[in-house]
């Protein structure tokens, strides 16, 4: 998926490449990475998106098509969620800045992350140690940061 992020990819052909089921690939993979595949797979091509948009000599529309997404809408729509900014506002703004860190190095500090669902933020908790809030949850039930939380069922 890093590598090939432009392409078509979906999970039945990933899970086929990893000989294993399409439902097995996608809770494993979410096990493993936090995120599913395409949410994984979009957080990519928005990474390269951006790295495309700071040249300029691209327009919105063609760094769309460069990354591998169909639809001018939808990309235009995770880049301003992931990122904060459309990808015509993020494109119109200098990037000087960052112009003499290296690659390798930016990348770390420049990956689009979703706000609404941070990284395992969807563990189950069934200690009835404080949670978010601090408030105590022991029913098992998966705990979002920023959501109320529920009370524990009978």
């Amino acid at each position: 998926m890093d590598r090939d992020y432009a392409e078509p990819l979906d999970v039945p052909a990933l899970a086929r490449a990893a000989h294993m089921s399409p439902g097995h690939f996608s809770r494993s993979f979410r096990a493993a990475f936090g995120e599913t595949p395409y949410s994984y797979l979009m957080t990519r091509r928005i990474e390269r998106a951006k790295a495309l948009l700071r040249r300029g000599d691209l327009s919105v529309t063609e760094v769309c098509c460069a990354v591998g997404c169909t639809s001018l809408g939808s990309f235009s729509s995770r880049f301003t969620e992931l990122v904060g900014e459309s990808p015509s506002a993020y494109r119109a703004r200098r990037h000087e800045e960052g112009a003499a860190v290296p690659a390798c190095v930016a990348k770390i500090f420049t990956r689009p992350v979703r706000n609404a669902e941070p990284v395992g933020a969807a563990e189950p908790v069934g200690n009835g140690e404080p949670v978010g809030n601090g408030e105590p949850v022991g029913n098992g039930e998966p705990v979002r940061n920023g959501e109320a939380q529920r009370a524990a069922r009978p």
